[in-house]
């Protein structure tokens, strides 16, 4: 089969033609994360003859994905996302090119993955690395196509277009404590409808046809069948250097440090250390220690005086995300013996269950 078979009901589009699908043929997108968004962005993208496209995921398959993350079978239980989704998207598309990295996006690999591609996709439910997509977008001149689900409602835009607004013109308090999937749950409809959306803006651009949604906001909720699209402008402080990033994430003095509880039980009856539980008050499991003290994220700020700067400090919350923002928050206040719980509480219950045993 040709390539003109196979493209043919998008070249006859006017609007793309056999100009455009070369264009697609020589894009080159990186998607970071397999999971929800990421497996609709995937197919999309390869369907349509994106030339070149990068999958960043070191997550594995769960039976707890398969309800949104649809190009996953049952049978792919514990193997690796990344993997399993490039292989999908060559059975849709043989003629592309797939190039997996199966490590999580961090600070170390960001700037040197973004360089080699022409668009990065956000297909995370990660606050902290959202900001950090941003900001290594940033500094290496790409723009970002954004998503994210919060239950039964959804947003999109496209940051740093054009040198357009960016992730923190929209969300500029960086200690933000919302909750990902895993905390707060999500519908698979709302995971499809959204990540559809995104794919079209990597389209959109790559084809330069169509109005993308650069200082724009797409809210979209499914319950009501309503979308909202909102304006918002650039702020004169966004600009960042690859030096900036250097000296923002991996100068010694701003790395979090992670631990996992199982390495720390003996210190649950330690009066010497503290457990800072900074998830909100009606989130389960219930941890209860003896030194433990419950400060939600957003109130961290403004209670922080309760906290003795001079005291090992553990942090968690439910999964690990929020415990690395709130212990990143405490180290800009000169507390200096802070770790977060990895994992965080889900980890945390199951330890202490396996220690009563």
């Amino acid at each position: 089969m040709s390539e003109t078979s196979r493209y043919n009901r998008q070249i006859i589009l006017p609007e793309i033609g056999e100009d455009g699908q070369y264009k697609l043929l020589k894009a080159k997108v990186l998607v970071i994360g397999a999971g929800g968004l990421g497996t609709v962005i995937l197919p999309y993208l390869a369907g349509a003859g994106v030339g070149e496209i990068g999958i960043v995921d070191d997550d594995f398959i769960e039976i707890s994905n398969l309800h949104r993350q649809v190009i996953y079978k049952s049978l792919a239980v514990g193997k690796g996302k990344a993997a399993e989704a490039k292989a999908m998207i060559l059975e849709l598309n043989p003629l592309i090119k797939v190039n997996v990295f199966a490590e999580k996006l961090s600070s170390k690999n960001a700037i040197s993955l973004f360089e080699n591609y022409d668009i990065i996709v956000d297909a995370t439910d990660n606050i902290a690395i959202k900001y950090l997509i941003n900001d290594a977008c940033l500094a290496t001149h790409k723009p970002m196509v954004y998503g994210s689900i919060f239950r039964f409602q959804g947003q999109v835009s496209v940051f740093n277009y054009q040198n357009g607004p960016t992730y923190r013109c929209l969300y500029p308090d960086e200690n933000n404590s919302a909750l990902n999937c895993e905390d707060a749950g999500v519908i698979g409809v709302s995971v499809g409808i959204i990540g559809m959306f995104q794919a079209n803006e990597v389209i959109k651009m790559i084809l330069g046809v169509g109005e993308v949604l650069s200082g724009k906001i797409l809210v979209y909720n499914i319950l009501k069948n309503e979308q909202q699209k909102y304006d918002f402008e650039k702020s004169s402080e966004v600009e960042m250097t690859k030096e900036d990033f250097e000296q923002k994430y991996n100068s010694s003095e701003n790395q979090v440090e992670e631990i996992k509880f199982e390495l720390i039980l003996d210190e649950i009856e330690n009066d010497e250390v503290l457990f800072l539980d900074v998830r909100n008050e009606d989130e389960i499991p219930k941890i209860n220690l003896k030194n433990t003290l419950q400060i939600p994220l957003v109130n961290l700020e403004n209670e922080i005086k309760k906290l003795n700067s001079n005291q090992t400090i553990y942090v968690f919350c439910q999964s690990g995300i929020r415990s690395k923002i709130a212990a990143e928050l405490l180290q800009k206040h000169q507390f200096k013996n802070i770790k977060s719980i990895s994992d965080g509480a889900l980890a945390m219950k199951q330890s202490l269950h396996e220690k009563i045993q």
